[in-house]
């Protein structure tokens, strides 16, 4: 009887862990599509991206900006798509860095060399390596940052160092300008100007030097008006100038960078005093 009782509960045992199994498989199966939502947007930035790659072989170089263009909108939508479905995954994250790293680490470092770099003997792609592997090793340390913890407070309003889509811009940044005005094209497709801002920004990628996030910035209320009339205006000048605006833009950008910088040393020195009035 005692063998019969064992052998009996064995086999419910055995039966229960098969349900349990085919169960845990079915729900495998079912991935709800707010999940997906995210990563198709990352995979048309990555589409994006090779296509860029594609133009520029065949010398078309303004369907390869907008292909760029529409790979860092795309850039920007994955996360945001992610954050308001709550699908964020470690999956997402890493297909995220490799679609960034093709389309703003691969794709403008040889529209670039195909554009102006080549000229440059041995040398120009040298300098096409150096903002390709720039831009892995920064997206490494972006992903190794996010499980870090002890990021001061005062670094939420700084990125480390470029991020990738505007070291894509500043990259052809001479080509948006040389397509929005021809006759600049003379001086801004030098190939020693080029290799020497691709340098450049190779080294603000993999720098610690902080430049402007708007992820928490605050706008007073005095401002709003102003900044949604300038807003304005940069949409008409870029619906009637797209690239001139968008390379003048970019180059604003780069302006702000020594602004950003003091302004960081300050929140910093304040975060310090703080701190030791605290202790």
């Amino acid at each position: 009887m005692t063998k019969r009782v064992k052998k009996v509960a064995a086999s419910k045992i055995t039966q229960t862990k098969n349900v349990l199994k085919k169960k845990t498989i079915g729900k495998l199966k079912e991935v709800p599509f707010r999940k997906m939502a995210p990563n198709i947007v990352t995979l048309m930035a990555l589409c994006a991206g090779i296509t860029t790659i594609k133009y520029a072989i065949l010398g078309k170089l303004t369907y390869a900006l907008v292909c760029i263009f529409l790979a860092s909108v795309f850039d920007g939508l994955d996360g945001r798509v992610a954050r308001k479905l709550k699908a964020s995954s470690k999956f997402g994250a890493e297909l995220d860095s490799l679609s960034d790293f093709v389309s703003f680490g691969v794709a403008p470092a040889i529209l670039m060399y195909l554009w102006s770099v080549q000229l440059i003997p041995h040398w120009g792609w040298i300098f096409t390596l150096l903002f390709s592997a720039a831009m892995a090793m920064r997206l490494a340390r972006f992903n190794t940052m996010l499980e870090d913890s002890s990021v001061p407070e005062y670094w939420s309003h700084y990125f480390v160092g470029v991020p990738a889509p505007m070291a894509a811009a500043i990259c052809v940044m001479p080509l948006l300008i040389s397509r929005g005005n021809a006759e600049w094209e003379f001086i801004l497709r030098s190939p020693y100007l080029c290799s020497f801002l691709m340098l450049l920004v190779a080294y603000l990628m993999v720098s610690r030097i902080p430049t402007l996030s708007l992820k928490k910035t605050k706008v007073s209320a005095d401002f709003v008006l102003p900044l949604m009339v300038l807003f304005v205006v940069f949409i008409s000048c870029l619906l009637t100038k797209p690239w001139l605006t968008l390379g003048l833009f970019t180059l604003c950008y780069v302006l702000t960078i020594p602004v950003t910088i003091i302004r960081f040393m300050k929140d910093k020195k304040a975060y310090e005093a703080n701190m030791k009035v605290n202790e």
